[in-house]
């Protein structure tokens, strides 16, 4: 069974064996079985230091192709004076 849907969304792959044909003026809804994408697991990054250190590791780990700088937390602070923390959460594929 396939229902036909215009709209200008790219190609995605869905859950339950279902997919998105791109045409170039229709999206096709296939029931045909896809393989699922493996499970993702949340790993979280946590950066402690002082507000230079903090802010200069996150900047070379964009630099290095890691993390955008956006990707990141504020800054916020600590207990301790004079440091800060910042938190970057990703999901990764863990085999």
């Amino acid at each position: 069974m396939q229902q036909a849907y215009t709209t200008t969304q790219k190609t995605t792959v869905g859950t339950a064996g279902k997919w998105l044909m791109r045409n170039p003026d229709k999206i096709i809804l296939s029931s045909q079985d896809v393989e699922e994408p493996p499970p993702r697991e949340q790993i979280k990054h946590l950066l402690i230091g002082s507000s230079k250190t903090v802010s200069s590791t996150i900047h070379y780990l964009q630099l290095i192709g890691y993390a955008q700088v956006g990707d990141w937390s504020p800054l916020l602070p600590t207990s301790n004076p004079g440091e800060v923390m910042s938190i970057l959460c990703r999901y990764i594929i863990v085999h």
